[in-house]
C-alpha cells in the first residue's frame, strides 16, 4: 500500500495510534523522568508530530519541538535530549529553530528505508513552517554494541565513502545532516536497584559500571547506596534547510 506522512495537526484522530506504536526502545529508556513531558507534545505542537501511514495503519512516528536558542548552534547544551524537551515546554519565547526528539518505526517495518523517509518528511515539515535549522540529539543505533567506547571516538568513525559508520548517523548525513559534537549527558535515568532489576532483568549485585543491553554507556551502580544511574551520551546533528 502507499506510504504517506501526515502531522497530528492534519490528523488529530491518529494521536492515540501514534502514542501506542510499538517501538524497539529498551524498557529502561522509557523511565527518563523528563519523558513524561512527551505526552504534552500532541496538544502543544501538533504541527511537528509526524505519523507514517501504510494505507490506514500507523507504522512510524516522529516527534519534534520548536525552541528558542539565541546562541551558536555549536554551543547547544551538553544535556541534549532532556534539555530540548524541558526547554520546549517551559520557554514561551519565539522559536528560532526546531529540534527532533524521536523517530521510531514499528519493529515489524524496520530495515526498509522508512526511517529515511521520516527524516526527509521532518525536514520538509520544518522548512514549510519557516525554519532554516533543524537540530537533533541523535542516539546512534549501533553504539550499544560498544558501551565502553567514548561517544566522540565512535561518532567520528567514517566509511571509505566518508559517511558515518553508524547507520542512524548515516541516514541523517545522507539527507544533509552534519555532526556538530557530542552531548555527553543527554539523558539521565536514575533508579533504585530494584527498579533497574525490573527494567533489565539483571542482578545489579555489584558496585561499579555495569553494561546493560541497549545502553550506549555503562550504568553506574552503587550497591551500598541502593541506586543506579544511567547517563546517556548523544550526538548533536544539524540540518540546514532552505
Amino acid at each position: 500500500m502507499a506510504l504517506t506522512v501526515c502531522t497530528l495537526a492534519d490528523r488529530p484522530d491518529l494521536a492515540d495510534a501514534q502514542r501506542m506504536l510499538p517501538t524497539s526502545w529498551p524498557p529502561f529508556m522509557l523511565e527518563d523522568p523528563t519523558a513524561s513531558l512527551m505526552n504534552l507534545l500532541p496538544s502543544r505542537f501538533p504541527e511537528l508530530q509526524l505519523v507514517l501511514l501504510d494505507g490506514d495503519t500507523v507504522i512510524g512516528k516522529g516527534h519534534a519541538v520548536p525552541l528558542h536558542w539565541p546562541g551558536k548552534l555549536a554551543d547547544l547544551p551538553d544535556t541534549g535530549w532532556d534539555w530540548v524537551l524541558i526547554r520546549a515546554i517551559s520557554d514561551q519565547r519565539p522559536a528560532t529553530l526546531v529540534s527532533a526528539l524521536e523517530i521510531s518505526i514499528d519493529p515489524a517495518h524496520q530495515g526498509t528505508g522508512r526511517s529515511r523517509l521520516m527524516v526527509e518528511a521532518l525536514r520538509d515539515t520544518v522548512a514549510r513552517l519557516g525554519f532554516t535549522d533543524l537540530v537533533a540529539p541523535i542516539r546512534p543505533s549501533r553504539k550499544d554494541a560498544e558501551p565502553a567506547t567514548p561517544m566522540a571516538e565512535y561518532a567520528a568513525r567514517v566509511r571509505p565513502d566518508g559517511l558515518p559508520a553508524d547507520p542512524w548517523l548515516r541516514v541523517h548525513a545522507r539527507v544533509g545532516g552534519t555532526i556538530m559534537r557530542v552531548c555527553p549527558v543527554s539523558m539521565t535515568i536514575p533508579g533504585t536497584l530494584a527498579q533497574w532489576r525490573e527494567w533489565t532483568g539483571l542482578p545489579f549485585d555489584r558496585s561499579g559500571p555495569v553494561p546493560v543491553p541497549g545502553a550506549l554507556a555503562p550504568v553506574h551502580v552503587s550497591v551500598e547506596h541502593d541506586q543506579a544511574v544511567y547517563v546517556e551520551p548523544n550526538v548533536w546533528m544539524h540540518h540546514r534547510l532552505g
